[in-house]
């Protein structure tokens, strides 16, 4: 999406606040014992409490079998994104990534993390925070004039040296008047290749990693990926605009505004 008018840059930067409030919430709720289904519930309360709709809700993406039925995709330990909610509890040590779209006034954004349930193992917390790190070295790429080749390369150099493998086959993508929209942004790439970054282009950039190796299959639920290995994997994202002035990330949580 090209945000164009003063209306719409309005709307998605309220969008953003949004859901990046709610995220916050939703991550405070996790503990052991509490149920995927559960924060899914709350989700989708949070979201409508406020007159607005839960974006993956009912999306049918290109291939499925049947609409996402649920809110929020929550992937736990393996999986990688798209995990669909249930009456799975969470466990100590678990890892999870809550990753919520919402549509403000018909404008849509996206956005993860992965946090642990209660304490987890050095090397989660050392793949989560090479994942969200990766994920400002591309927002840092993301200006006006560059190309999506370089937020690409920004996220897959961030990770050298991490220890983590970056998912090839899932990455980032154009976000606003639907959940999914061109450009594609890979999670790998060549600087200086790729369309152009224009003036209030609006994007999901969101590197995912695993701590073994970066192979994943989709599973028979038609939506989650999860790793071949049996590996952890984390997921991070935020929504960004780009504009003359320079790159506002839309999404952010009040405790990162914060810091």
């Amino acid at each position: 999406m090209i945000v164009r008018t003063p209306e719409e840059r309005a709307d998605i930067i309220e969008a953003g606040y949004r859901l990046g409030a709610i995220l916050e919430t939703l991550a405070a709720a996790v503990r052991p014992g509490i149920t995927t289904g559960a924060l899914d519930a709350q989700a989708e309360e949070l979201i409508r409490a406020d007159g607005d709709e839960p974006s993956f809700k009912g999306y049918s993406p290109e291939g499925a079998r049947y609409p996402y039925p649920a809110a929020l995709c929550i992937s736990v330990n393996d999986e990688v994104v798209h995990g669909i909610p249930s009456d799975r509890a969470l466990a100590e040590g678990d890892i999870v990534t809550l990753d919520l779209g919402l549509t403000h006034h018909g404008l849509i954004v996206d956005s993860a993390l992965t946090v642990p349930v209660g304490k987890t193992d050095q090397r989660s917390y050392a793949l989560m925070d090479a994942t969200q790190a990766a994920l400002e070295a591309g927002i840092a790429a993301a200006r006006l004039g560059a190309r999506i080749g370089d937020i690409s390369h920004a996220i897959e150099e961030s990770f050298t040296g991490s220890g983590s493998s970056v998912v090839k086959i899932l990455g980032g993508h154009g976000v606003g008047r639907h959940v999914h929209e061109e450009p594609f942004v890979a999670n790998i790439g060549h600087a200086g290749t790729g369309p152009e970054i224009v003036s209030g282009m609006v994007l999901a950039l969101e590197p995912i990693a695993n701590a073994g190796k970066p192979q994943v299959n989709l599973l028979e639920d038609d939506y989650t990926f999860a790793t071949r290995d049996g590996s952890k994997s984390a997921h991070f994202e935020h929504t960004i605009l780009v504009e003359d002035a320079g790159t506002l990330v839309l999404t952010r949580r009040p405790s990162e505004d914060a810091s």
